[in-house]
This record gives structure tokens, C-alpha cells and sequence, in this order.
């Protein structure tokens, strides 16, 4: 067998319908694309979900629900950078995490994660733990210490219009 010699299957190609040859082709004049509106003219490309002006069908319906998407997800670390990068008995916070170039920034939590094994005595301050990096890192004789996760807007009280507050 010859790379040249190969050719594509028996039905695999079709040819390319030629319009605008004559009324005998049955694709002659108008092109097969009807008498006069938008889709008959040059240019004319249908977009996704369009209706010809109608409302579309995505729009017509009630939005129901919302998506609450978190604004700024937990930086995750594992335990193997801990081990590289910290000494035993030094204090792991999100500061000394980013002064390491271990996470990006400060905006979210941080939860250590337990990938590779830990040998060395670390102070943990985190937002979240899994559960195997609390074995290994316990296991090593380190200590974890929970933050408390902020919430990220305080609850307000509902405003008062004007005019409507009883007077006494």
C-alpha cells in the first residue's frame, strides 16, 4: 500500500451544487434562494435563536432562579509546597503564603489540600482543611487553626420610604 494511492470512500465527497446555470438546472435565476426578502440578498447570515424580528424564544420566558457563583474561591495548597517551602515550626498564613508566591492573592480563603506527605512541625492558619491533610499535618505534629469565614456582604435592615414611618 502507497500514501499516493489512497482515495476517499464511495460516497465520502459530494459535489458542490452549482447554481445559477439556467432554468433547466432548477437552481437557475433566483438560485434556489426564492423571490425577493432578507434571505434572498447577498450578505444575508442567520444568527443562532433569531425570529425574524419576533421575540425570541429564550426572551419570551420568565428567568427563574438565580446562580450564586462565590467572588473569590478558596486559593488551594498543598501540603507538599508547605513542606518545601516553610521550616518546622514556623506559622503558615495567607500573608506568609504570599510573601512565598504560593497563591496569587488575598481576596479569598485558603484551604490546604493533602497532596505529598508533610515531615516538618507547621502552624496552619487557614480558612478550610481536608481531612487528610489534618491527619498528615497532626500526624507530623503540627497544629491547625481555623479562621472563622467572613460573610461576604452583612444582611441589612429593609429601608424606610419616606412618609411611611408612624409617628408617635
Amino acid at each position: 500500500m502507497d500514501l499516493s494511492t489512497l482515495t476517499p470512500g464511495p460516497g465520502a465527497h459530494k459535489k458542490r451544487k452549482r447554481v445559477g446555470r439556467g432554468p433547466a438546472s432548477g437552481n437557475g435565476k433566483t438560485c434556489g434562494r426564492g423571490h425577493k426578502g432578507q434571505k434572498s440578498r447577498s450578505g444575508y447570515s442567520n444568527r443562532a435563536g433569531f425570529e425574524g424580528g419576533q421575540l425570541p424564544l429564550a426572551r419570551r420566558f420568565p428567568k427563574r432562579g438565580f446562580t450564586q457563583v462565590p467572588r473569590h474561591p478558596f486559593a488551594q495548597v498543598n501540603l507538599d509546597l508547605l513542606n518545601h517551602n516553610f521550616e518546622s515550626g514556623e506559622q503558615v498564613t495567607k500573608e506568609t503564603l504570599l510573601a512565598k508566591h504560593l497563591i496569587k492573592d488575598l481576596k479569598g480563603g485558603i484551604k490546604v489540600l493533602g497532596r505529598g506527605d508533610i515531615t516538618k512541625k507547621l502552624i496552619i492558619k487557614a480558612d478550610s482543611v481536608s481531612e487528610g491533610a489534618r491527619a498528615k499535618i497532626e500526624g507530623a505534629g503540627g497544629s491547625i487553626e481555623l479562621i472563622p469565614v467572613a460573610p461576604s456582604r452583612a444582611i441589612k435592615p429593609p429601608r424606610r420610604r419616606k412618609g411611611t414611618a408612624k409617628e408617635a
